[in-house]
């Protein structure tokens, strides 16, 4: 007699969605090579299934974030990750196969999980610097997460199991997220899209008047849930003291891709009284509330403290130019915006702002 392995965790899944969608036999797409023996995906398994309301749309969701079969990790409380990923993705009514795009699109978030061990929670976004669905000119460039509106929590005997839905974005709604939250604005375009099936047709919802008052509203009221924001082109060159010669100034580097975008959360989390942290290679520059603007320099821990006046001049300065300059309220400070070059998945430029 061998003891064989259990499926107790891709039992849950598969039950939840028997439960959503009755008998109904979905398209799956298993893993032919096991990723831990040199396999390219790192998911066991992508199930999609055939819905028709609110529009007809395919429900796809993954097998592998969570641990489908014996207990491995040391958490009692999760499974795995703790997640699982589902995506809804318009279809055509004579559609039988989902695209293969959206498979690869969900294994990629796969090796992305698995290669920096960083996880999906609801509420996050995600840039992906291109087109989500690669070739196409789709505006939808980034991804959000939220919880899957009919999918409740899993306890299986490996865990709590969520059920993270991803959906497809466009850069300025990332940005109007970023500078209020993610859950808010879904829940303004939720009218617009209901169930968050993504539609690679649609254009952007951010100028649609009912959802940018929600917006105005929600910043006014909440401001913004941005806490960090990580900056590749991030750089902090410290101050130095010359003998009978004017002293050099500090100086911070943006890349003008995000410039204006650190304005706007600047002025937004400040007003509320909470502080900006932006994050880049080796070094931590955190901008918070305070009467005198000043800032203090501690090896790769900059803080820069700022009043309305001094957010005010700095978010009026932050433009998509390659430039320098001065702001009164903090002497003493350069600012240097540098030109941001935007590569492809082969690393040749598509792109130049600034």
């Amino acid at each position: 007699m061998t003891d064989e392995a259990s499926t107790a965790g891709w039992d849950a899944i598969d039950t939840a969605f028997n439960e959503l969608y009755g008998e109904q036999e979905p398209k799956h797409y298993g893993t032919a090579i096991p990723y831990t023996l040199g396999g390219p995906d790192p998911l066991d398994g992508i199930s999609a299934y055939k819905v028709e309301h609110p529009t007809p749309h395919w429900h796809f969701v993954t097998y592998g974030f969570s641990e489908l079969y014996d207990k491995e990790t040391n958490d009692p409380e999760h499974s795995g990750y703790g997640f699982e990923l589902t995506f809804r993705l318009t279809r055509m009514e004579d559609e039988d196969e989902p695209p293969a795009w959206a498979l690869n699109l969900l294994q990629n978030m796969g090796r992305y999980v698995f290669n920096s061990g960083n996880v999906f929670h609801a509420g996050d976004y995600l840039d992906a610097n291109g087109p989500i669905c690669l070739g196409s000119d789709t505006l939808l460039t980034a991804l959000s997460f939220i919880e899957d509106p009919d999918l409740k929590q899993l306890s299986t005997p490996n865990g709590t199991v969520e059920f993270i839905q991803m959906v497809g974005i466009t850069g300025r709604e990332m940005e109007t997220m970023q500078t209020w939250n993610t859950r808010g604005f879904l829940k303004a375009c939720e009218t617009f899209m209901p169930k968050y099936v993504t539609d690679l047709m649609r254009n952007s919802y951010v100028d649609i008047p009912s959802v940018e008052q929600a917006v105005q509203r929600g910043i006014e009221l909440e401001g913004s849930s941005t806490a960090f924001l990580f900056i590749q082109q991030l750089a902090w060159t410290p101050s130095r003291k010359r003998l009978l010669q004017k002293n050099v100034p500090a100086e911070l580097q943006l890349g003008a891709k995000q410039a204006v975008l650190i304005g706007k959360i600047l002025r937004s989390r400040i007003a509320k009284g909470a502080p900006l942290s932006l994050i880049g290679s080796g070094v931590n520059i955190t901008f918070e509330a305070g009467a005198n603007a000043s800032f203090h320099e501690e090896e790769t821990k900059i803080t820069v403290t700022v009043n309305e006046q001094a957010v005010n001049e700095l978010a009026a300065q932050l433009k998509p130019s390659e430039m320098t300059f001065e702001i009164p309220s903090l002497p003493g400070l350069l600012i240097r915006i540098a030109r941001t070059e935007i590569t492809d998945q082969e690393g040749h430029v598509v792109e130049t702002i600034g």
